[in-house]
């Protein structure tokens, strides 16, 4: 299968950081709230404005950013 459509395999916790790197694939919100993302290094984050506590966000997420990010309990998916 093409890894790039693969479903992920591996999960891990995110602490949301205004310079850690994260790259995954995808991330789910336990807590509802604002999610700051940059989908690559050299990118200024976006803000996802009141994401649903159980959502998947689709979206490469190299950061997730500690400014903006009102949202908790973030798994990001590899």
């Amino acid at each position: 299968m093409d890894p790039s459509i693969a479903p992920a395999s591996r999960a891990a916790v995110v602490t949301s950081n205004d310079s850690a790197i994260v790259g995954a694939r995808a991330l789910y919100i336990g807590t509802a709230g604002d999610v700051a993302i940059a989908p690559r290094r050299d990118m200024d984050p976006v803000i996802f404005r009141h994401v649903p506590a159980g959502t998947i966000l689709p979206v490469h997420a190299a950061l997730v950013a500690l400014t903006g990010t009102t949202a908790s309990n973030i798994v990001a998916l590899f």
